[in-house]
């Protein structure tokens, strides 16, 4: 498995900690799901007055903390979003989503490539949240980005890997770059897909914090996760348009 940013994770599942019914259930879906890494909002999670709590429930599951800068249309607030949470989190690491349609919420591809040339240039290790367009992936790697973190599909839409095509010519371009599926799995089969198709890690939210038992949701992701790394580590069989028989003819008796 690949590093990201020199860390290796315990487990390729990146959870979301936005949208749960109480901060107990939070707490529980996290630890069942086994996450490496625990996704933050500075500018949703912080609202209300509450935001001081909640840093100290998400410290206290002991995994990565990844902020990002959700919410933001602009390379400032982006940027400003991103200085915050080093401060608050004490971390280079910054999940960046720079939006550019309210109603997709499709990453702004000329800002992002913006965006991440500053943060990279003041020390961040920038995690960008993007399309599955390799000119896009280039443009955000020149920037200084180690990792990739294209869209399954629409961030909440649990749509699953839309453009499969795309996501399997992204992973044979940059076979050496950590490639992370971002946004729109709704199932534990569109987590395992994923992994089969040999990305290095799923990052979700909506389909456990809105499943109607997040916990149990978190288990699954977990398990169809490990078992799609496995099945990619394993060499599966290619898909053939015909049937090919499992038992041998050769020995077989035949009657005249």
């Amino acid at each position: 498995m690949k590093t990201f940013y020199g860390i290796d994770l315990p487990n390729p599942l990146m959870l979301g900690t936005a949208q749960y019914p109480s901060p107990a259930i939070l707490e529980q879906a996290v630890r069942e799901s086994g996450a490496g890494v625990a996704t933050v909002s500075l500018r949703r999670e912080g609202a209300g007055g509450t935001g001081q709590a909640f840093w100290q429930i998400v410290q206290d599951l002991g995994v990565l903390i990844l902020p990002n800068t959700a919410g933001c249309h602009t390379v400032k607030e982006a940027v400003t979003t991103a200085h915050m949470a080093r401060e608050v989190f004490d971390t280079k690491w910054i999940k960046l989503e720079l939006i550019g349609h309210t109603d997709s919420l499709q990453p702004d591809v000329f800002q992002l490539v913006e965006a991440a040339r500053v943060l990279t240039e003041d020390g961040f290790q920038v995690f960008p949240y993007t399309t599955e367009d390799l000119i896009v992936a280039e443009r955000l790697l020149m920037a200084g980005c180690e990792i990739l973190m294209p869209w399954g599909a629409p961030i909440g839409s649990g749509r699953g890997l839309n453009n499969e095509y795309a996501l399997r010519a992204m992973r044979a371009e940059y076979p050496d770059v950590p490639l992370v599926i971002d946004a729109g799995i709704g199932l534990p089969s569109h987590a395992a897909h994923a992994m089969e198709l040999g990305y290095d890690a799923v990052l979700l939210n909506t389909a456990v914090a809105r499943a109607g038992d997040p916990v149990v949701m978190a288990r699954a992701m977990m398990g169809a996760i490990q078992a799609g790394r496995l099945a990619h580590e394993a060499d599966p069989i290619a898909a053939r348009d015909m049937a090919e028989a499992s038992t041998p003819v050769i020995g077989k008796a035949f009657l005249s």
